[in-house]
């Protein structure tokens, strides 16, 4: 499996995921990078994601929504607070709106992206969610964060296997 540890802390307010992969750093990168394979693995299997703007560079807006199983729309929005290809990305990370706009009334939450060689030929990447609150941590993990992030994560090897 993908996902080989994920860390709840209530005191620091963050949710761990850590995974690895049978690819290089460059090859996972492009997980991230290139929006045709971020959005295959974006969200779990039965809500895919589609990615509508993609600017990975500090300051840079990403715009998606992943469409639920019974044609439920749910939008989504990143601001890139930070790029080091291909080792690290920063960005924040909350719902939008109908209109794709950010939701006033959802809350935002801060993620690091870290990729590591682990041997030859294999990547560790770490996601660290950051949370305002306890409460907003608690909210997303039952709202399906945590499930779903596993789900989502773990589609990544068949698209690292096509080469």
């Amino acid at each position: 499996m993908t996902v080989i540890d994920v860390q709840k802390d209530t005191t620091a307010l963050t949710l761990t995921f850590v995974a690895e992969f049978d690819a290089p750093v460059d090859r996972v990168w492009q997980l991230w990078a290139d929006p045709r394979k971020l959005e295959r693995w974006w969200g779990p299997p039965e809500w895919p994601a589609t990615f509508t703007r993609h600017e990975l560079h500090e300051g840079g807006t990403v715009n998606y929504h992943m469409t639920g199983p019974d044609g439920t729309i749910a939008g989504g929005w990143w601001t890139v607070t930070a790029v080091d290809a291909p080792r690290m990305l920063a960005f924040d990370d909350g719902f939008a709106d109908d209109d794709g706009q950010p939701h006033p009334d959802m809350p935002v939450t801060s993620a690091v992206v870290t990729l590591e060689p682990v041997v030859e030929g294999r990547t560790r990447q770490t996601l660290v969610s950051t949370f305002p609150s306890l409460e907003v941590l608690e909210q997303l993990v039952g709202m399906g964060m945590e499930e779903g992030m596993r789900q989502a994560m773990s589609q990544a090897d068949a698209i690292l296997a096509e080469g």
